[in-house]
């Protein structure tokens, strides 16, 4: 049953650079400020991180010119759910919005949020997370959660008044950051460029290490870098790609706002190019600048190194080491600026897809309605809702750990529809097809599953938790069927 749309409809208000700004906003939170120093714990050497960084880059660009012939057939409110929906069936599409409601989307945000919050106590210590404000037994709510929920409540409120305001702050805040983002890397090669540091991060640049505890002689635990070989290599690589994946992740929150976008078949493809490549890049730019300020850290505790930067703040360290402490401040405000507009770009879109979800009939009625500024006002407020559960249960880099292995399933599905929508729908007119199809496009689902097995082999819990979340949905699903069936 779906339900019938209302005279209030979107409005087509986002230009190529807007959208553009929404995809290069979303990407770049907080994440290639601090992901670097978790991933050298995993990888240990420059040519590895360099590598991992490269992989992704082509990984998601790869996605995003796969994904341009989908946003040409289906411009609408919906992205990857109407996607699914086309190309499979309702069940896999709703799996997808329940994954997205329970835990990409929500828990993409509430990691952001915690990332803001972390760099805003290095400024502001009265932020920080060993300030509990309220010890409740199993949940402890600290000044640093505090603040993550405020910030989230915040930018659901101003979204709540309309695209157009949306709209302003994610192009100040996105042009902000990428700028931000370039000084760092040029100063830094500039200001601080290390030859020795250089030649050491680069002397054994595909010796693969990882960061590891094990039992010491007179008990506790003593901290050492263990070498890694065979088929343990990939899923320690798989494991630094992670934290590159999740932060190159959410390109695609353009495909969820189509319909708001102007000339859309044209404009949303263009976009996702543009801004996958425009991040792609300085991501990998920005890890050499950190190679050439700071050293790997062989020495456990080093924390003038990337792999043990206080806090995983690696951009901190280059900037104390680039522009003294002054500039350290400077820098932390604006990655804090950096996430805040990162957080408000999924926040404007994720919401559409839970609107998408509702006028099916699969999930709450009044999702389904927009407001009078033509925004649907309850889906943010619920998706609000779990990303502030999700602040206070998780960590950073557990909430990244998390998702990493749903959203890759998810892209590898929704790619592979290219091929079922030709047979299904091969008279549908293909204004724009997929780049490079079908080589790029095989190629991209070959290297993610690689991806998803390794991250099954290194970190099965992580992935064996997302994937109960997905199968969750099925009963759900069916249940909501049922009561489809009852109405009618």
């Amino acid at each position: 049953m779906e339900i019938k749309e209302t005279k209030l409809g979107f409005k087509p208000s986002l230009g190529l650079f807007d959208a553009t700004m929404i995809v290069a906003g979303s990407m770049v939170g907080s994440g290639i400020f601090i992901v670097g120093s978790l991933m050298v714990q995993d990888v240990g050497s420059a040519g590895w991180l360099i590598a991992a960084w490269v992989l992704t880059a082509l990984i998601t660009i790869s996605a995003a010119l796969s994904c341009i012939e989908l946003t040409a057939l289906y411009p609408k409110a919906g992205g990857m759910y109407v996607y699914l929906k086309e190309a499979y069936n309702p069940l896999v599409a709703f799996l997808y919005g329940w994954s997205f409601f329970s835990v990409i989307q929500t828990g993409m945000i509430a990691a952001v949020a915690i990332a803001f919050s972390k760099f805003a106590a290095f400024i502001f210590p009265v932020f920080s997370e060993d300030h509990v404000l309220a010890d409740l037994g199993i949940l402890q709510i600290s000044a640093s959660k505090l603040l993550a929920i405020s910030s989230i409540v915040l930018l659901t409120y101003i979204n709540t008044k309309g695209i157009e305001l949306g709209k302003i702050i994610q192009n100040f805040f996105t042009v902000t950051k990428l700028l931000t983002l370039l000084g760092l890397i040029v100063f830094g090669f500039l200001l601080a460029f290390d030859q020795k540091v250089w030649d050491d991060n680069w002397s054994h640049p595909f010796e693969l290490l990882r960061y590891s505890e094990r039992a010491g002689d007179e008990g506790g635990h003593v901290k050492v870098w263990k070498h890694v070989r065979g088929l343990a290599s990939f899923g320690a690589v798989a494991a630094a790609m992670v934290g590159a994946i999740l932060t190159s992740d959410a390109w695609y929150n353009i495909t969820f706002i189509a319909g708001e976008v102007k000339n859309p078949k044209r404009n949303v493809g263009l976009s996702l190019f543009l801004g996958t490549l425009i991040v792609s890049v300085l991501y990998v730019l920005c890890n050499l600048m950190y190679l050439a300020v700071l050293p790997i850290g062989k020495v456990p505790g080093d924390l003038g190194s990337i792999a043990f930067a206080p806090e995983n703040r690696v951009a901190i360290a280059a900037a104390l080491k680039i522009f003294g402490n002054t500039g350290t401040l400077v820098v932390a405000f604006l990655i804090m600026l950096s996430a805040f507009g990162c957080n408000n770009g999924l926040i404007i879109s994720g919401a559409r897809v839970f609107y998408a979800m509702a006028k099916d009939g699969l999930f709450f009625k009044k999702i389904a309605r927009l407001n009078k500024n033509a925004v649907p006002e309850n889906g943010l407020w619920i998706q609000c809702l779990v990303a502030i559960l999700l602040c206070t249960s998780g960590r950073y880099g557990d909430l990244f750990d998390y998702i990493s292995f749903v959203v890759m399933a998810f892209y590898i599905i929704t790619v592979a529809g290219i091929f079922i929508l030709r047979k299904k729908q091969p008279d549908l007119p293909r204004d724009y097809k997929a780049f490079g199809y079908p080589y790029l496009t095989v190629i991209y689902i070959l290297v993610a599953a690689v991806f998803c097995v390794s991250l099954i082999v290194y970190k099965p819990q992580f992935a064996a938790r997302g994937l109960f979340i997905v199968l969750l949905g099925i009963p759900i699903y069916y249940f909501a069927l049922a009561r489809q069936t009852v109405k009618d």
